[in-house]
């Protein structure tokens, strides 16, 4: 069970209004979880992973492409 946030509401109003949005946060407060709930067909990266973080530094168009 995700527990419901004030936050969903303008993070869906600003989702159609602009391609990109950020959401930041204190470590473990459910940001991941809030946005892979709101945007469930959305592609999910992390690039924290260092070999994922290189393609994206070395070759961004191939990895916005994929």
């Amino acid at each position: 069970m995700m527990v419901k946030r004030e936050i969903e509401g303008a993070m869906k109003q600003l989702a159609e209004k602009y391609p990109i949005i950020a959401l930041t946060g204190p470590r473990q407060s459910g940001k991941t979880t809030l946005l892979k709930e709101m945007f469930s067909d959305y592609r999910y990266v992390n690039l924290e992973n260092p070999d994922t973080r290189n393609f994206a530094e070395t070759d961004p168009q191939s990895f916005l492409n994929q």
